[in-house]
């Protein structure tokens, strides 16, 4: 038996219309677990993400492109012209998920909304990744992590009140709500088993964003009151001679007592001043101070083993290049190698455990357009009617 017939998507079929992250990040997580996902592209342009860096202007080697983008099938079609949407239609008869990720309305106006594609295949499911929902003062926007970290309060949490406002250098609104997408597309695939109907799904950037805060959401809901885990009065980020360590001062009976061992610290802990949890809060700034000092004046390495010895949560602040190299990246086989031609590229893979046979690398991320002719061969249409599409520049 075919090995990535064992997968746990196989059979699955997908029409993907998603470009740059929230979509394509979702769609890349079904295509490495068995789907099918052919990725529908504007002729000569494509994705927006392979031309998001400039010195990649052809999204020929475009990192960026690339992570989100193996296992994928692609066809650029001129959804301007009624053939390039008739194409649409004729792909959906045999498909189970069309997902996209554009501006409300966007699909409907193209035609490809579910009330009309629910027509061509009941069974049809499609799956709405959007910035700030379906409907509202906000739907109209264009869909933008560093947006979407300003308006659901995110880039406002802050450890310390006299920190600057910044953008979060990571998309993480935009993997959140993928993933999101993920859960809602198999969810509706399992409710299909049961009602043998589709239905539309549909996340935001905003409510993932907004859902990622439950916490703090509900202590503010039921309290009105802040809450920072970053903030707490133990807690920090400190240089060392050679870098940096974090230390989390917390879920111990007395970790200020602890810290301060492994600091070669008096114990604070049996001061009046930072005895309580409420006087460590008022003093933070005081004893954050005393906690710099010390950390100061050594290694990363001989401060990381004396707060290990006393069982404290603490870590080395690693550039993104030392943690793609540590020996738990390579123990977990985190980086993953996929030969496209006569390239190959070093990926992230999933951070999921499975099967052995449940996530595999199939293909490379495709060129803009590479499998057109396939996608319309499996789809019944004769070699003349494709290279009749091509010569009208329907199929690129």
């Amino acid at each position: 038996m075919d090995s990535s017939s064992a997968q746990p998507l196989s059979g699955v079929r997908v029409i993907d219309f998603t470009q740059v992250m929230l979509g394509p990040s979702a769609t890349q997580v079904l295509a490495d677990y068995g789907a099918d996902v052919i990725k529908i592209e504007r002729p000569g342009a494509g994705d927006l993400s392979r031309s998001s860096i400039p010195d990649d202007p052809d999204g020929l080697d475009n990192p960026v492109f690339r992570s989100l983008n193996r296992n994928k099938r692609s066809i650029a079609l001129d959804l301007r012209k009624a053939e390039g949407r008739e194409i649409i239609y004729d792909l959906v008869r045999t498909a189970d998920v069309v997902v996209n990720n554009f501006r409300a309305g966007v699909m409907e106006r193209m035609g490809f909304g579910y009330e009309q594609l629910s027509k061509i295949n009941p069974r049809i499911i499609c799956a709405f990744g959007s910035g700030f929902g379906q409907a509202g003062p906000l739907s109209h926007k264009g869909g933008q992590d560093i947006l979407a970290q300003a308006l659901s309060g995110v880039m406002r949490r802050k450890c310390n009140d006299d920190e600057p406002l910044t953008v979060y250098a990571t998309a993480l609104c935009d993997y959140t709500a993928g993933m999101h997408l993920v859960q809602a597309i198999l969810l509706a695939l399992l409710q299909r088993e049961k009602t043998g109907r589709g239905q539309q799904v549909a996340v935001s950037l905003f409510e993932s964003m907004l859902a990622m805060q439950m916490q703090e959401a509900a202590m503010w809901l039921h309290r009105g009151k802040d809450l920072s885990w970053g903030s707490y009065p133990l807690t920090g980020c400190f240089a060392t001679t050679d870098g940096a360590v974090v230390l989390v001062g917390a879920f111990k009976a007395n970790p200020l007592q602890d810290i301060c061992k492994a600091l070669e610290l008096p114990d604070l802990s049996a001061d009046p001043r930072y005895a309580t949890f409420q006087g460590q809060v008022e003093h933070k700034a005081e004893l954050q101070g005393k906690f710099r000092e010390r950390f100061a004046s050594n290694t990363t390495a001989y401060w990381l083993a004396r707060l290990d010895e006393q069982d404290l949560l603490c870590s080395p602040v690693l550039t993104l290049a030392e943690a793609l190299g540590h020996e738990q990246t390579k123990l977990n086989g985190t980086v993953v190698t996929l030969s496209g031609g006569a390239t190959t590229m070093a990926l992230i893979g999933t951070p999921l455990t499975m099967a052995p046979d449940a996530f595999q690398l199939r293909r490379p991320p495709p060129a803009l357009g590479a499998d057109g002719t396939a996608v319309l061969t499996e789809a019944g249409f004769s070699a003349e009617r494709i290279a009749a599409l091509k010569a009208q520049g329907i199929v690129a």
